[in-house]
């Protein structure tokens, strides 16, 4: 009877060690199926992250096209504000140069009139 213990001992002790061989190696497949999960996960969030890029840098560009445009408006418009302050700014020295003009002419009538009245 102690040899068919004996027996049962071993044979209970193989199906153990054969049992948790076939764990491990299950969990070994388990572990690989994980990590290839996540390899697809992280090319997934690549993508992703790829095509969220892009519409960053898209809208990005578009955002910087509309500043350059309103720096254009905005130069375009300050050209012309010049131009019709040069005119007025033109208008008022004429102005200014006919009335010393005029000041000239009677300071010189009354010279000459002084003149020949003495």
């Amino acid at each position: 009877m102690s040899e068919s213990q004996s027996r049962y001992s071993i044979v209970e002790r193989l199906t153990k060690t054969r049992l948790e061989i076939m764990d491990s190696k299950a969990s070994l497949e388990e572990d690989l199926k994980k990590k290839k999960y996540e390899i697809d996960d992280l090319k997934k969030q690549l993508t992703d992250w790829n095509e969220d890029i892009k519409e960053i840098v898209s809208r990005e560009k578009r955002s910087k096209e509309r500043e350059v445009d309103d720096a254009e408006r905005s130069y375009e418009n300050s050209k012309q504000h010049l131009e019709t302050k040069r005119k007025a700014f033109d208008e008022k020295l004429k102005a200014i140069d006919s009335a010393l003009e005029s000041i000239e002419e009677i300071s010189r009538s009354a010279a000459v009139q002084e003149t020949s009245q003495s």
